[in-house]
This record gives structure tokens, sequence and C-alpha cells, in this order.
């Protein structure tokens, strides 16, 4: 018999978790408990719980009533964005493995896991292509007027003309610059090496000969030389202290007039009161952004009264095979992890 511990939330319910569980290649009968996390939180409500999970750690959440207890029995434990602390790791005295859908590890204690040396953690990185379409798809709605163009078109208008028809071009002839080289990132670079684009990046863990050895075709450089040389800044960050508040107005100031930012990551890379700024001075020529600081958007944000910002309401992951099916993409995953000789 094999125990297994689900813990689902407002994204990955505990019953898709639990489907999956059941599948998983370890000792059968399997005995799965089941459990969902802030499941009283909307989507929306829930969001607020991520960020402050990201930036925090997993200290300091309370899990779902009951997990503590059957903690000591259990040996495998699947989870999404729950919270793992160093108090739950060690009331759990037979596990054997971790599994996360998702990319990062932030909800993990990752100290107190290694001490435990015998417990590998799998995750897989469920979103990262939806995010890399998006991103690109972004970066065309707000380059060539696509998202300005067609809500204008609704209001009765038929523009023919836009504040960057000076210096439009082809999107193959534009440099875009990728501000970190994770799994998103690197796919986004594949994605505009196959447009025939310039492609230069900031990241101070990825070395050019590994990036070429993959076939992704970057120049690395330094941030500085990023935001003066590039037409399209686009944002692939982390939110870490190291992170927070990165893209600053001394960065943003060496942007071309012409140039643009585009965010898909997380708002808090940037420093929101510059942004604001840069944009309503015309220093930079627009920007499109998939997240922000509060959400949903406040009515008098800002922003709403721009005309070079495009704005999405965070759902640049949010396909049918990203979120909804990465229970079923882990337990595939697993089991090829336990399955190797």
């Amino acid at each position: 018999m094999s125990k297994v511990l689900v813990i689902g939330d407002p994204f990955v319910s505990a019953e898709n978790l639990a489907k999956a569980a059941a599948k998983l290649a370890i000792d059968p009968p399997i005995d799965i408990y089941q459990f969902d996390w802030c499941p009283e939180l909307s989507r929306s409500e829930f969001r607020e719980i991520i960020k402050k999970l990201e930036r925090n750690g997993p200290s300091g959440f309370d899990l779902p009533a009951g997990v503590l207890e059957v903690l000591p029995q259990v040996e495998y434990l699947l989870v999404h964005l729950a919270p793992i602390s160093a108090t739950t790791i060690a009331k759990a005295e037979r596990l054997k493995m971790i599994g996360t859908c998702r990319g990062g590890l932030e909800h993990l204690d990752l100290a107190a896991i290694r001490e435990k040396k015998h417990i590998p953690i799998i995750n897989v990185i469920r979103n990262a292509e939806p995010v890399a379409d998006f991103t690109i798809g972004l970066m065309y709605a707000t380059v060539r007027n696509i998202a300005a163009a067609a809500i204008q078109v609704k209001q009765g208008k038929w523009p023919q003309s836009f504040a960057n028809d000076s210096y439009k071009s082809s999107f193959s002839n534009m440099k875009v610059g990728l501000v970190g080289l994770g799994h998103i990132g690197k796919i986004v670079a594949k994605r505009l090496n196959a447009l025939g684009m310039s492609v230069s990046a900031f990241d101070p863990f990825a070395k050019q000969a590994d990036l070429t050895a993959e076939g992704c075709l970057v120049n690395l450089c330094s941030l500085e030389e990023l935001f003066q040389n590039s037409d399209v800044v686009s944002l692939h960050l982390r939110v870490v202290p190291e992170t927070e508040n990165l893209i600053d107005a001394s960065l943003l100031k060496l942007m071309k007039p012409s140039a643009y930012l585009i965010n898909t990551a997380r708002p808090e890379i940037l420093n929101q009161k510059d942004f604001i700024e840069v944009l309503q001075t015309g220093k930079i020529a627009g920007a499109g952004i998939d997240v922000m600081w509060q959400e949903p958007i406040d009515p008098d944000d800002p922003l709403l009264s721009l005309d070079n910002v495009v704005i999405t309401s965070h759902i640049a992951g949010d396909t049918v095979d990203a979120i909804e099916r990465s229970p079923q993409l882990l337990q595939r995953t697993i089991n090829q992890y336990l399955e190797k000789p």
C-alpha cells in the first residue's frame, strides 16, 4: 500500500490531483488523502495569496484542517501552490517524494527538504509554452497597434494613423531584449529565432556556450546594454529580493523613444511610479502588460487613461492544457522518474 496526500487550491483542485495520484506507478493499493487549501477564495482573491507566498516563502500559512494529522503516514505529497514549510516536512516522517505541478518552488521550504536528502522534488513547467506564446502575441498587439485599433473600431472609429507611425517597422526588423532566460524566456527566444529576429538577453546564470548548444540563438549582454539597444524589452523574471523594483527609472530612461516594454512575469519587477512616468511623458513608445500591482485593476489606475499601453487581465498562462491538466503532466513526469533504472 502507498499513502498519498494531495492538497489542491483554487487553480488546481484536490480532486484533479487525486485523479493523477491514482495513476502513479507506486505500490498498490493507493490510499489518497485529499484536501483543498483556500477553496473559498476566487482565483482573483487567491492571486493575492500567491504574491505573499512568492515574496515571503511557505512559513506563516495555515494548511487545511486535518493535514498535519495525516502527514506522519504520508509517503507521497502532491501539490500545486500549497505551502510546504519546515514544520510540514518535519511531521512527514515517511515522506519519499514531493511533486508540484508548477515551475517555481517558492512554496516549498527547500532548506528543510534538503536536510532529508532522500526526498526528491518533481516539478513541471505547466504553462511555459502558453506564456511564451502570449508574450509574442502581446508584442505584436502592442507594436503593431492591433489592440489599439480593435478598441477604436468597436467605438465606431476607423483609425489609420497612430503615434508610432514615424518609426513603425516590420516586426522582424526589430531587436528584442529578454530579461531572464528561464524556461519561458528560452521558449520566447527560440520562437523569435524562428521569426528571424535578433535577440539579446540578460541572465546572470546563463552561459553563452550552453545556450548555443541548446539551439537558442541569443547574445548575452549587460542589463544596461539590453535596455539601450533593444526595440522591444520583455521581462521574464521571478520576484525575489534581488529583482523587486529592478526595472526602475535608471533603466527605463536608457530605452529608445521608439522602444516598447512587455511584462508577462510579475508587476513587482517594475517600479510602478517610474513605469507610469515614462509612459505618461512619452519617453518610450509604449508597453504591453498582463500583470498589475492590483488585480482586478483599480478603476482609477492612471494606466487606464493612457493610449500607449495594452493591458490584459493576467491570462497569459490560462489555457486548458496548462493549469487544469498540470496534474496529469506531473503524474507522467513522476512515473518517468520512478521507472528509471
